[in-house]
C-alpha cells in the first residue's frame, strides 16, 4: 500500500515524457509539412524529383507553336531536357537533376508535370482518373524571332531589352544580355563545370537584367516626372519656365549645386514647352517641373506605375525605387535631391521592365495592365487554362496620357530629333519614344536607354532597351529600339505585311 503513491508519480512521469516526445513529433512533421514543404520537395535530392525527372514533362512553346523546350532524349531512365534557343533562357529557365528548376520551369514544374491539374474537380478527380498526372504544355506570348533578334543586336554588351503589347499586357521579348545556355546545364555530364564557368563570369549571365537589374534611368525617367506634373496640374503642355534659357547655358543654381543640361545648339533663345523640353531632353525644365509638382505627387504616381514594390509576373523580379532615403522632403533630402530625381538622376533606380510598364500604360492611354508570359497551358487530356488581360488601374487620365504621347512623338519626328530620339523612328508609322543618357560615377561611361511605342496611336509594340555603359542614347539604345518595333510592325506581327 505504501508504493502505490510512487508508482502513480512514476507513470504520471513516463506519461509526461510521452506526451512531450509526441508533441516534438508532431511539431517537426508540421514543420517538414508547411514551412519546409516548398525547399524539400524542390530539393533536387528528394526521390520525388528523380521520380520526376524519369515521368513525362510538357513542352515550352512560342507565341507561333515553336517548340523552345521539350524533353530530348533518356540517359540512365532519366528524361532530359532540349533548349534549341537559347535566347529564350532568361524565360524558360532550366532543369537540372543536379541544381533544381529556374524559370518558368519552377514557376509551372506542376503544371508541367502533370501534378497540378487543369480541368474540372483539378487535384480532387485525380484517383479516379486513368493516369497519375497529365502533362501539360505551355503557349507563351513571346515571338522566339524577335527574342533572337534582340539578343542579336545586343550581341555582346550588357543589357536588356523588353517588348510588351500595351493592351493586353503581353511580354513579345524578354532579354537579357550576357546570356547562358539551358542545354549544359540540364546535361548531367555539363551541369556542374558549366555552373562554374557562369560564376566566373564577371558579366553574371546569370543574372536576369530585364527584371531584376536596377539601373539609373537617366532622362527616360522624365516621363514620370511629366505625368505626375500633368497629373497635379502643376504643370500642362504649355508650360514654361522663365529663367530657363539663361539657365540652359549657366546651369540652374539650387542650394549651391549647378543643375546643367547637355551641351546642344537648339532652342537656346527661348522657353521650352513640354514637348520641346522632351524633345531636347532638357535637365534643366525637368527639374523645374518636379520641383513644381512637388515629392509627395512624385512619388506618389510612380508609385501607380509600379514603383517601390515587385513587379507581378511568373519571373522574380526587383522593386523600382524613386528614392530611398527618409529625408524630411517625403524621404528626399532636400529640394535639390528631388530636382535631380526628377530627370532621372539621384536615388533613382529601376528595373527595364518597369520602364516598360511606363511605356505600356502612356500607350494604353493612361491605363495599365499586368504583364503576362503565358497564354495558355493545354493538358494532354485537352483541359486547358487561358490568361486574360487583368487591369492593374488608371495611372493617369486619359488626356493627359494623350498629351505625352504626343510629346513622345515629337521626341522621335521633332525638328530637332535627330540628335535624341529620332534614330528610333519606324518607316511609314508614326512612333513615340524618349532617349536616356544615364550619368554614372566619374570615369565610367553612361548607360544608353530607349522608351518607346508605336504605332503611336493605336500601339501595337512598346519597347524598351538599356545598354550598359555604352554612352549616349541616340548612339545605341535608341536605333536598336527602332528596330525592333520595325521588325515587329512589319515582319513578325500577326497581322503585319508580308
Amino acid at each position: 500500500m505504501n508504493g502505490a503513491p510512487g508508482i502513480g508519480s512514476g507513470l504520471l512521469r513516463v506519461g509526461l515524457v510521452v506526451c512531450i516526445a509526441y508533441a516534438l513529433i508532431f511539431a517537426g512533421a508540421g514543420w517538414l509539412q508547411v514551412v519546409e514543404a516548398g525547399p524539400l520537395s524542390a530539393d533536387p535530392r528528394n526521390p520525388l524529383q528523380l521520380v520526376a525527372a524519369r515521368a513525362p514533362r510538357g513542352r515550352i512553346l512560342d507565341v507561333r507553336g515553336v517548340v523552345v523546350a521539350d524533353n530530348a532524349r533518356a540517359v540512365d531512365g532519366l528524361r532530359l531536357r532540349r533548349y534549341a534557343h537559347p535566347a529564350m533562357a532568361p524565360i524558360t529557365g532550366y532543369v537540372s537533376i543536379i541544381f533544381g528548376t529556374a524559370g518558368l520551369e519552377r514557376t509551372y514544374d506542376r503544371q508541367l508535370t502533370g501534378v497540378a491539374r487543369l480541368g474540372a474537380g483539378g487535384d480532387l478527380l485525380r484517383k479516379f482518373r486513368s493516369r497519375a498526372s497529365d502533362p501539360a504544355d505551355l503557349h507563351l506570348s513571346v515571338d522566339v524571332r524577335l527574342q533572337e533578334l534582340a539578343a542579336r543586336l545586343l550581341g555582346n554588351q550588357r543589357g536588356a531589352v523588353v517588348a510588351i503589347e500595351p493592351s493586353t499586357g503581353r511580354i513579345l521579348a524578354l532579354v537579357s544580355t550576357p546570356g547562358y545556355d539551358p542545354q549544359q546545364l540540364a546535361d548531367p555530364a555539363t551541369a556542374a563545370a558549366y555552373l562554374a564557368t557562369l560564376g566566373d563570369d564577371s558579366g553574371a549571365p546569370l543574372l536576369d537584367r530585364a527584371t531584376q537589374g536596377r539601373y539609373v534611368p537617366g532622362s527616360v525617367f522624365k516621363l514620370v516626372t511629366g505625368a505626375a506634373g500633368l497629373e497635379s496640374g502643376a504643370i500642362r503642355s504649355d508650360t514654361t519656365f522663365a529663367d530657363q534659357p539663361v539657365e540652359s547655358r549657366r546651369g540652374f543654381r539650387l542650394d549651391g549645386f549647378r543643375i546643367q543640361d547637355a551641351p546642344r545648339s537648339v532652342q537656346l533663345d527661348q522657353p521650352l514647352d513640354l514637348s520641346e523640353a522632351l524633345e531636347v531632353s532638357s535637365n534643366i525644365w525637368f527639374a523645374h517641373a518636379g520641383l513644381a509638382t512637388g515629392a509627395g505627387t512624385l512619388l506618389e504616381v510612380a508609385s501607380r506605375f509600379g514603383f517601390g514594390s515587385a513587379i507581378a509576373l511568373d519571373l522574380p523580379t526587383a522593386s523600382s525605387q524613386l528614392n530611398g532615403g527618409d529625408g524630411p522632403l517625403d524621404g528626399f533630402a532636400d529640394r535639390l535631391e528631388l530636382a535631380n530625381a526628377s530627370y532621372g538622376q539621384a536615388e533613382v533606380l529601376t528595373t527595364p521592365l518597369q520602364m516598360a510598364l511606363v511605356a505600356a500604360a502612356i500607350a494604353n492611354g493612361g491605363v495599365l495592365v499586368r504583364p503576362t508570359l503565358v497564354d495558355q497551358i493545354v493538358s494532354r487530356d485537352g483541359d486547358e487554362s487561358r490568361t486574360s488581360p487583368t487591369r492593374i488601374g488608371r495611372v493617369m487620365s486619359a488626356t493627359n496620357a494623350a498629351t505625352l504621347r504626343d510629346a513622345m512623338v515629337q521626341a522621335v519626328q521633332g525638328r530637332y530629333a535627330a540628335d535624341y530620339a529620332g534614330g528610333a523612328r519606324v518607316s511609314g508609322v508614326r512612333t513615340a519614344g524618349k532617349s536616356g543618357t544615364a550619368q554614372l560615377a566619374p570615369g565610367q561611361a553612361p548607360h544608353s536607354w530607349f522608351v518607346g511605342f508605336a504605332p503611336a496611336d493605336a500601339p501595337r509594340i512598346a519597347v524598351v532597351v538599356i545598354v550598359e555603359n555604352a554612352g549616349s542614347g541616340s548612339s545605341r539604345a535608341v536605333p536598336l529600339g527602332g528596330r525592333l518595333m520595325s521588325a515587329w510592325l512589319k515582319r513578325f506581327a500577326p497581322d503585319s505585311a508580308p
